[in-house]
């Protein structure tokens, strides 16, 4: 199966009103935002939840009164946090009032704590607003046990299962019904990161193609196994090798559901560019470059 040419990487934005966060579950261990704090000097700032000085961008104008943020953008939010923390719940009202009044843009966000959500959503929330695509993470079979029930039940108009980082295989097919629009998987990054096996990943692509639902593998991890042997891979080229494995199924342009493509990004110019990258690794029938370490 070929791999598709990338998106236009312009249509995505990145909103961060608040910045912190607490592990709650295994997939925590190695958070990158903890990482990436550590990185830069702030090793305790991971753990304190703060708001940032972005908080407004959805809202923020320029001099001509037009939007700082343009309009048809795919908008990560909170990923350096999670957006229902129980520490940023005397924020998140503003958030979710900027999200209704920019509905020309699709905002995203994951959740570890899913089972906070009726108790953090708005009095106009409904069955969902329209431009609002909630990620309910798990990593092991225990968090998709006791998460996804949770997540099913909630009022949510987009519902995406993020199985990352994938820590074992897991078992989705309870819970893949029609509401959900996506899954995605892939594995953990840095130094210290777990294992992610291919074997784990097309089980639970052949999942979600038996239910036609769209399946995403994003990223292989640092430590990718494959027919037994395993296989380190530089940060730089994680993503673009699980591009490269062309196993998505059902996903649109811009990497989200076909569903949301043709609902909320309608207009938006498309481009064609191929990833220029060179790969050392093919999952297709992996083949080692001579920079890529084998680990016996």
């Amino acid at each position: 199966m070929a791999a598709k040419s990338n998106p236009d990487y312009k249509i995505y934005m990145d909103w961060n009103p608040w910045h912190g966060c607490t592990k709650i579950s295994p997939g925590c261990r190695y958070c990158y935002v903890y990482r990436q704090d550590e990185m830069y000097g702030a090793a305790g700032a991971s753990s304190i939840c703060r708001k940032t000085g972005n908080f407004d961008y959805p809202i923020k104008r320029k001099r001509d009164g037009s939007y700082k943020l343009p309009s048809g953008k795919i908008v990560f939010t909170c990923f350096t946090s999670d957006f229902l923390l129980k520490d940023a719940d005397e924020w998140r009202a503003e958030c979710w009032r900027m999200m209704k009044q920019r509905s020309d843009c699709l905002f995203y966000f994951f959740t570890k704590r899913i089972d906070r959500f009726m108790q953090c959503i708005p009095d106009d929330w409904g069955d969902g607003y329209d431009n609002v695509l909630v990620g309910c993470t798990v990593e092991d079979q225990r968090r998709a046990d006791y998460r996804l029930p949770i997540f099913l039940n909630a009022p949510i108009k987009h519902k995406s299962i993020i199985a990352s980082p994938l820590l074992e295989r897991i078992d989705l097919s309870p819970y893949l019904d029609d509401s959900i629009e996506e899954v995605a998987t892939g594995g953990e990054s840095g130094v210290n990161a777990r294992v992610c096996d291919y074997d784990w990943i097309l089980n639970m692509r052949r999942q979600c193609v038996e239910r036609g639902i769209p399946f995403r593998f994003h990223q292989t991890g640092a430590f990718f196994r494959k027919d037994g042997k395993l296989y380190r891979i530089k940060r730089r080229y994680q993503l673009s090798q699980a591009h490269r494995a062309g196993i998505d199924y059902k996903i649109g342009k811009y990497y989200i559901p076909e569903t949301l493509n043709k609902k909320l990004l309608i207009g938006i110019t498309e481009t064609n560019e191929e990833d220029g990258v060179q790969l050392e690794v093919k999952l297709t029938g992996i083949s080692l470059g001579s920079k890529n370490a084998l680990i016996r």
